[in-house]
């Protein structure tokens, strides 16, 4: 992709992904990069920040003798996920309206 995806954009997909299903770290990173292109090492720290702000809630679950950490959705998460794709709509707009689509 030619363009750079800003922190609240990326924000906005993690909480997308995660508001359709609970999801652990790796599986967030395959279905975000099949979108943008982004490693691991940068969503770690966006997890770490949604969950910091209360959007995300954590949970482990026990798979093939270690435990995978699940991310959960919470309330404020897909309070926020609703304002950022009100605020996508927006933005969207008027950048097609400047290309002349």
């Amino acid at each position: 992709m030619t363009y750079q995806l800003a922190a609240p954009l990326l924000d906005a997909c993690v909480l997308a992904i995660v508001d359709q299903e609970d999801a652990y770290g790796y599986t967030l990173t395959v279905r975000v990069k099949e979108l943008v292109d982004i490693s691991e090492s940068t969503l770690y720290p966006v997890l770490r920040r949604l969950q910091k702000d209360a959007y995300l809630t954590t949970y482990d679950q026990p798979f093939q003798g270690r435990n995978r950490r699940y991310y959960r959705i919470t309330e404020q998460g897909k309070e926020r996920l609703s304002f950022y794709k009100k605020e996508w709509e927006s933005y969207k707009a008027n950048i097609d309206t400047l290309l002349g689509m």
